[in-house]
């Protein structure tokens, strides 16, 4: 059997996890979003956390209740662990749904990010474009929903996410066609969520949105962290001045009915 953490088994995973290089980590570890499971809630020796679609394993891989953890799982997830015993677990118990995919991870240091660079990259606005930081009227469009169902899901509410977050958005005749919003909140900064319409790509507007949201959480004492899910994402995050640290191996999982 397992059972959901609740604030005093938070605070006992945060060892257990210390290998997982993600700040969505953080972002449940540190109280801030997400949920976790685990065998035991006095000693666990295995936990799973999730944060929308990202799915975190720690702990002894070969616990009692670990096929309950693996089979705990969203629709769609991306599922994210930190041995080559874990993944042996995870490709056996979902032999056949899991599929391997790379990631790239960046350093996390915000003396990388210089901000006359990034300021330069939002000068190359195209003409005719204006750039507006995320308000309650933007996140309520029809456009920025469409772009990507990830830039405020993680958040309680609207309200909340206007409380707790920031994005920016390009719009081109009134209508939104890029945004950079904070996927997730953690202590100390974001992580971003980003997407431009399929029609105005290759005009720079998600390196501009990028700046853009880089520089508040700077201005901020916030770090805006960047982890790419491919290559295409990889090159534009070292555009913008992240240093590249290492490419790992996540799990798209989908569960059928």
């Amino acid at each position: 059997m397992i059972y959901e953490a609740d604030v005093k088994v938070r605070g006992k995973l945060m060892p257990m996890f210390n290998n997982i290089d993600c700040t969505i980590v953080l972002s449940y570890l540190q109280g801030h979003m997400g949920a976790a499971w685990v065998d035991n809630l006095e000693n666990p020796t295995v936990a799973q956390i999730t944060v929308g679609i990202f799915v975190f394993y720690a702990g002894d891989p070969n616990a009692t209740n670990v096929e309950e953890l693996l089979d705990n799982l969203p629709d769609f997830s991306l599922v994210i662990v930190d041995s080559d015993e874990w993944k042996n677990r995870i490709e056996s118990f979902h032999r056949g749904k899991a599929e391997k995919h790379a990631r790239y991870r960046f350093e996390k240091n915000p003396m990388h990010l210089d901000k006359t660079h990034l300021l330069k990259i939002m000068s190359s606005l195209p003409q005719g474009y204006e750039i507006k930081k995320v308000d309650r009227n933007i996140v309520n469009s029809t456009a920025f929903q469409e772009l990507s169902e990830d830039f405020v899901s993680q958040f309680d509410s609207i309200d909340d996410f206007i409380d707790r977050g920031v994005g920016y958005a390009v719009l081109y005749d009134g209508k939104i066609v890029s945004a950079a919003t904070s996927f997730s909140i953690y202590d100390d900064g974001i992580e971003i969520e980003i997407a431009t319409n399929s029609d105005y790509r290759r005009k720079g507007l998600a390196s501009i949105t990028a700046a853009a949201i880089i520089i508040d959480c700077l201005d901020n004492g916030k770090y805006a962290s960047w982890d790419a899910a491919n290559i295409e994402s990889a090159d534009l995050a070292k555009k913008l001045g992240y240093i590249f640290k290492e490419t790992y191996e996540a799990y798209f999982i989908e569960k059928l009915s």
